[in-house]
């Protein structure tokens, strides 16, 4: 029996997405352009250089495209979530419906040697968003409908109980990353039983396809076989990911949107928290090796590298780094029974067009 919910007609709301210009955020800003109508979209994003800019600048290209046919639909504002004042007009302005909260900084080997950049965006960002979110309902308004935010597969740690359940206890995180995220679940939940938000975490799988993060494995791979490097892949092949293509992400997302917690008191005649957190994985862990082999399979049919390339001699086997973890693997059996949703795309098919991107953005080989 899934968990009851208060069903949201996007037709008409405002919906406020931050990162907008990053990965999942901006694919999630075009599926909304493309398919859902009179839905106003107000964007943030800080557009800072954790990764190339230019991919950032892309994708925003990519959504003003979208657009087009209804540019009062998408308004664009460039800022950073944990500068509060820049969020509380931002909401005193667009009065938003919906809050996707997919700005983070991302990355768990960064946080080892940057762990400032995470407190700012996930902590004091996350909480400023939150605080706006509560404040939304002053003077009696209808204020924010629903709260969706990203946390991470990160917070399942060193869980050696497969597949990762969100009933799952999470307290023992291995990285500054995996902690703020696990942080933000707290959070919201906070605020859900504070101020009665309904909020939703989403806990993404290792998210990849065209235009991705470069710091992401599959990407900075191809960006060494490109350029005759060898890759490194660690605790010496004996790793397992479930790996979710971006558009399954963002179908869960767009699902997950129109079905917030419901509202409800509990026997105290108090609110009990409008809350939920759910897994959008693949369901289907893949050993890295098997990966890294579709993916030089997939570069060499797209040309990006070319049709005699050595890849065994490319490959390197080393021991696991600090702050990963042997296996993720998603049970999405929560997902599927609330919103009648599981990703879809299989490995092979999401390395192809991440491939054949590549091989757009960025040319082929020799180029």
């Amino acid at each position: 029996m899934g968990e009851q919910k208060e069903q949201i007609h996007l037709a008409g709301k405002t919906v406020l997405v931050t990162g907008a210009a990053g990965f999942i955020g901006a694919n999630l800003v075009i599926r909304l352009l493309e398919r859902e109508e009179e839905i106003t979209i107000i964007g943030i994003d800080n557009m800072n250089d954790y990764y190339d800019v230019k991919l950032k600048e892309w994708r925003l290209e990519q959504i003003h495209n979208a657009s087009v046919s209804n540019p009062h639909l998408w308004k664009f504002i460039r800022g950073d979530i944990a500068n509060k004042k820049i969020v509380d007009v931002l909401f005193k302005t667009y009065q938003p419906d919906i809050v996707i909260n997919l700005a983070a900084q991302a990355g768990v080997r960064y946080s080892i040697t940057n762990p400032d950049a995470y407190i700012q965006s996930n902590l004091i960002g996350f909480y400023n968003i939150l605080e706006a979110c509560r404040h939304s309902y002053n003077q009696g308004k209808a204020g924010v409908k629903h709260f969706i935010y990203a946390s991470s597969s990160s917070v399942y740690g060193g869980n050696e109980k497969v597949p990762f359940s969100t009933e799952d206890k999470v307290d023992y995180p291995v990285s500054l990353y995996a902690a703020t995220k696990k942080s933000n679940e707290l959070m919201a939940h906070a605020y859900s039983k504070l101020y009665n938000i309904p909020s939703t975490g989403l806990r993404f799988f290792t998210v990849y396809g065209p235009a991705g993060r470069p710091d992401m494995a599959y990407f900075g791979f191809t960006n060494k076989l490109k350029n005759g490097e060898n890759i490194q892949i660690y605790n010496f092949g004996n790793c397992k990911r479930d790996f979710t293509y971006v558009d399954d992400i963002v179908e869960g997302v767009v699902r997950v949107m129109q079905a917030a917690p419901v509202k409800r008191n509990g026997a105290d005649g108090l609110p009990l928290p409008p809350y939920a957190v759910y897994n959008i994985g693949g369901g289907h862990p893949e050993n890295l090796l098997d990966f890294v082999q579709i993916l030089s399979e997939e570069l060499i049919l797209a040309e990006v590298l070319p049709a005699d390339y050595d890849f065994e001699a490319h490959k390197k086997l080393v021991p696991m780094q600090q702050g990963d973890v042997p296996v993720t693997y998603a049970d999405t059996t929560a997902l599927e029974q609330d919103f009648g949703y599981c990703p879809t795309t299989d490995l092979r098919t999401g390395l192809r067009r991440f491939a054949q991107w590549y091989k757009e953005f960025y040319g082929g080989c020799g180029a």
